[in-house]
């Protein structure tokens, strides 16, 4: 008995250090709209666009999508250069409703999902992470294809007209 009670306090100590080692990238309290104000301001003034990763600490999938983004040189690199990114927080503390309403239900689809607005705020496209899946986690180049895709000198019709 002695053994199983030891066993067992063992492991509860196992998960609650594995628990406060997980990554914090998405936190309730936060004031999302205001960080996404923040970056919109921020992505107009460096002609950026805005990309907002709405998921939660819980969701092992948006934790793969950011240990992607953030440790590849590639995708890191052309994240940084193009886009201001927010971590818009979805979990039972903060659902973020009123906001995801006003985004067009993009929780929709899953988490992660991803939204991108131009450096006005205005939505230009919501992606289901699903078609950039590949795997137990992500494609790089999915990923950068979605990236560039969306990324302010895509959508520039000069730059458009002169690749023509």
């Amino acid at each position: 008995m002695k053994n199983l009670l030891l066993a067992a306090s063992l492991l509860i100590c196992s998960l609650a250090a594995n628990a406060q080692e997980a990554p914090k990238l998405y936190h309730p309290e936060a004031d999302a709209k205001a960080d996404i104000a923040a970056a919109v301001k921020k992505a107009s003034a460096e002609h950026k666009n805005v990309l907002l990763q709405i998921g939660g600490n819980w969701c092992i999938w948006c934790l793969r999508f950011n240990d992607l983004v953030t440790k590849d040189p590639d995708l890191s690199s052309y994240l940084a250069a193009n886009y201001e990114v927010v971590h818009v927080n979805y979990s039972a503390e903060n659902k973020n409703e009123k906001l995801l309403a006003e985004l067009g239900y993009p929780q929709r689809f899953g988490f992660p999902v991803f939204v991108v607005l131009d450096g006005k705020g205005k939505l230009l496209h919501t992606q289901n992470s699903a078609y950039l899946e590949e795997g137990k986690g992500h494609s790089k180049g999915k990923v950068l294809e979605f990236f560039k895709n969306w990324s302010p000198e895509a959508l520039d019709p000069k730059t458009y007209a002169a690749s023509k």
